[in-house]
């Protein structure tokens, strides 16, 4: 199936490994130009190479103001902007009350606030040109907390109304705004684990873990001018571990 996004322009952030790296190289699969996004220079230019991304960008989104940068300077590289993925990492482990202030605002920072200033630049942008295509990465977090992920519960909660609210506001813009919810995902974090298949089936009722490339193939499809009526939508893909959606 031929998904029309040939010459369609997007941005990804922390796409440097995982599954921003997934849904970049998918995008990229479709002919789509890409600008990735990693804190680390080396990093990032290397996996710009081996994908075959159009552009990187560095930013630690943890940073107040780097949503904004960033997003701006891949408009001037990209020359325009049809796609913006916002995928951050998982803040640290904790309970609630060994979570300091400053903490909660660092993960604001990086998890919420980044993607508002990111918002603020390309929005009206996709408004002008009547299309645009936002996603969220988040985690079935955002559906069912999970053990000892405070900051991460709450704040990927949060953008669950956020993501509903501005979907509402520009769907008659030709701008669709969605969220992935991906469960327990074969990354570099995940692997870091050493989680047995026994362990794995019993937590996940597919009785494995997703393939990052699944996710990215989602996202792929979602971004593209055929998902024109999927909207305001929080879409998990966690081999059944939610117990409702």
């Amino acid at each position: 199936m031929d998904l029309n996004l040939k010459g369609k322009k997007a941005l990804v952030f922390g796409s440097s490994q995982g599954i921003g790296k997934a849904v970049a190289k998918s995008l990229i699969g479709e002919g789509v130009d890409v600008c990735i996004n990693g804190r680390t220079k080396d990093k990032v230019e290397k996996t710009a190479k081996e994908i075959g991304a159009k552009t990187y960008v560095v930013a630690d989104l943890s940073e107040p103001g780097r949503g904004i940068s960033a997003t701006e300077k891949a408009i001037t590289e990209l020359g325009g902007l049809d796609i913006i993925i916002i995928n951050t990492g998982g803040p640290q482990k904790n309970d609630f009350l060994d979570v300091t202030i400053e903490q909660w605002n660092t993960d604001f920072q990086s998890l919420w606030l980044s993607a508002v200033e990111s918002l603020h630049i390309a929005l009206p942008l996709m408004k002008e040109q009547n299309f645009g295509r936002i996603l969220f990465v988040t985690s079935v977090a955002a559906k069912e907390p999970l053990q000892g992920l405070t900051t991460s519960n709450g704040l990927r909660a949060g953008l669950q109304g956020l993501a509903k609210s501005i979907s509402n506001e520009y769907a008659a813009n030709g701008i669709t705004i969605n969220l992935l919810l991906p469960g327990y995902t074969n990354t570099e974090r995940i692997q870091n684990l050493n989680l047995s298949e026994e362990k794995i089936k019993s937590m996940v009722p597919a009785g494995r873990l997703a393939e990052p490339s699944e996710l990215g193939d989602m996202a792929t499809f979602l971004a593209s001018p055929k998902a024109g009526y999927i909207t305001g939508q929080s879409i998990a893909l966690d081999g059944g571990v939610l117990h409702s959606h």
